[in-house]
């Protein structure tokens, strides 16, 4: 009996090692993969579409673009965002939701040379909007709340999906500003997984920004002083998890100073 014990506990070893190693391999796979180069092509023009329904006059309707960028001008505090679009070329996806989450935000110091995280959250709250912002008018839209704790949402009929981060505005110090990265993930997501599978023609357009705000208290009619950071590229969303980005570094300061992905 003794000597048939033998191979049992060999095989148990062999398959604790096996499932030990697994774990580690995959504890070291990252959900969505985000690369330096892919930072640095979110601030390039031109977008991989154009959003609907965004006047030509505006200028971020075609290409990223820095808005206020590490110059806060007394800000206090910030706030990341994006913003989800139809493709000016219409999408006829009908059974395709956009699955959004991992919304981040991230400061470089003067004063230390670092990253530091200012926002992190798995979902995102948001909104319908105009697609032209006018008059900043919106209303709620049908967003549905995900297992892992993300959303799922759709824009269209005039209405794109502006989103920004769960937790609501960051402190910071306007002086030590020397840079600032957001970044979410996103992919297609069948609504309705009875019915047929569309994701192929779906036409949806992402993008990543951030806004400076006086302090954690001010309000919307105090807009004036609520500029945009800057507004990164519209990338198409896929059916695979994709990172979406927005830095005011330029792409050797980027190469010199990577944010932690």
């Amino acid at each position: 009996m003794q000597v048939k014990k033998l191979p049992i506990l060999f095989s148990i070893f062999v398959i604790a090692v096996v499932c030990c190693f697994t774990f580690r391999v995959n504890a070291q796979i990252p959900e969505t993969a985000n690369l330096l180069t892919t930072i640095i092509d979110d601030m390039k023009p031109f977008h991989e579409g154009i959003p609907h329904g965004v006047p030509p006059s505006y200028d971020w309707a075609s290409r990223p673009r820095i808005g206020m960028g590490d110059n806060p001008e007394g800000s206090r505090a910030m706030i990341a965002w994006g913003q989800l679009y139809e493709a000016a070329e219409g999408n006829p996806a009908w059974n395709t939701r956009v699955e959004i989450k991992n919304i981040k935000a991230y400061m470089l110091s003067k004063q230390d040379g670092k990253w530091h995280l200012l926002q992190s959250s798995k979902g995102v709250e948001g909104a319908a909007f105009r697609e032209d912002f006018a008059n900043n008018t919106n209303q709620v839209t049908d967003v549905r709340y995900e297992q892992d704790g993300s959303i799922s949402v759709k824009a269209g009929n005039g209405y794109n999906f502006h989103f920004w981060c769960e937790t609501g505005r960051a402190s910071i110090a306007p002086d030590d500003v020397d840079g600032i990265f957001t970044t979410a993930q996103a992919r297609l997501k069948v609504d309705n997984i009875q019915t047929r599978d569309d994701r192929a023609k779906a036409r949806y357009l992402l993008s990543m920004s951030g806004d400076y705000w006086p302090d954690l208290t001010a309000k919307w009619q105090e807009r004036p002083k609520i500029v945009d950071i800057a507004i990164g590229k519209f990338k198409y969303v896929t059916k695979e998890w994709q990172a979406f980005n927005m830095t005011t570094l330029s792409p050797t300061e980027i190469i010199e100073n990577p944010p932690p992905i």
